[in-house]
């Protein structure tokens, strides 16, 4: 008779919890052999080397720890590592593909609501909902609380700059056609041709920065995309630009940023910061024309379970011989997110 394949569980037990709630563990267990109330944060001990030395799949997620070369001497049999989140940059040493494992993401899955976020963040920015909310609920007595004339708002007729096309960014431009507005794009990886066929204007970022009104950052962290966003850029953003990012907070400069958004020339929108969190009392906090969310814009409660279906989905088609819909190859790990 066969071996049954085993996969271990490697991710904080919250995540554990949520991602894999009972039915998925359940049609998990028809596929694997695998221990349901047992995940691991580190590889260390006697309970963690027994399971390594018996997995064929590892299935991680938020709280994983790093798979280095250390971990694949301790794991002869394993094969395939299926993350049940979005990057596996900081999870994994270029050891695991050199050993010839199978690595899969579900990034693709984690992109979906930060897309979504994007979208709801951009429509509330162009009507400069937050600061017009701050001030009708601070309005005094002699200061009108009814409507608030919205002049040069909205998202119609805007010019929305994209900063890469990443997975987030390419779900981004689909999503802005269902607008009338006009896109622009800086990615130096995208040809003029591809930009054509996503219905986008390419351009250099510096042209990108003096023509849009709302400018939205999904680029990787990497030295040459630090501070992206410079103070030199953002002073050529046009006054009332709204700058949203929900990549790394690594791409805008932090100081340049809060002395634009502090004279009241710009606005930001932010769920990633540099440093993350801020420290307290940070002038960001308080300036009305501004709004930081706490890296909430990835799936979230009732979200998180679609990486969990993805998973569980990729466990099978593997086992199945399948192409892995969320693969990810050598080649990509020093330029993802």
């Amino acid at each position: 008779m066969s071996r049954r394949p085993v996969a271990v569980f490697a991710l904080a037990p919250w995540a554990h919890r949520d991602v894999f709630p009972p039915d998925l563990v359940t049609r998990l267990r028809q596929l694997v052999d695998i221990d349901p109330a047992t995940t691991f944060t580190s590889f260390e001990g006697p309970a963690a080397a027994a399971a390594l030395a018996e997995a064929d799949i590892l299935l991680t997620g938020w709280g994983c720890p790093r798979i280095d070369a250390d971990v694949v001497a301790a794991a002869p049999r394993l094969r395939v590592v299926v993350h049940a989140a979005g990057t596996v940059k900081a999870r994994l040493d270029p050891v695991v593909f050199e050993r010839g494992l199978v690595v899969s993401s579900a990034a693709e899955i984690n992109a979906v609501p930060v897309a979504d976020y994007t979208m709801a963040m951009l429509v509330l920015g162009a009507k400069r909902a937050f600061s017009r909310a701050r001030r009708y609920a601070t309005a005094g007595e002699d200061t009108p609380r009814d409507w608030l004339a919205g002049d040069g708002t909205g998202l119609h007729d805007c010019t929305v700059g994209v900063v890469g096309a990443s997975r987030i960014g390419r779900l981004v431009l689909r999503r802005l056609r269902s607008f009338d507005v006009e896109v622009l794009l800086y990615d130096p990886y995208v040809t003029a041709a591809e930009a054509a066929s996503l219905g986008v204007e390419r351009v250099g970022m510096d042209d990108l920065c003096r023509r849009s009104d709302l400018v939205t950052v999904h680029a990787p962290a990497l030295p040459e995309t630090h501070h992206m966003l410079d103070a030199r850029r953002l002073e050529l953003l046009p006054d009332g630009a709204v700058v949203l990012n929900s990549a790394r907070g690594s791409l805008i400069d932090t100081e340049a940023l809060t002395r634009l958004c502090v004279d009241g020339r710009i606005s930001a929108i932010l769920d990633v910061t540099d440093p993350e969190p801020l420290p307290p009392g940070h002038p960001l906090f308080s300036l009305p024309n501004v709004l930081i969310t706490p890296h909430l814009a990835g799936a979230q409660g009732r979200e998180v379970r679609t990486l969990g279906e993805f998973a569980v989905a990729e466990v099978g088609r593997y086992l199945k011989g399948m192409p892995l819909l969320g693969r990810v190859e050598p080649a990509q790990l020093p330029y993802i997110a």
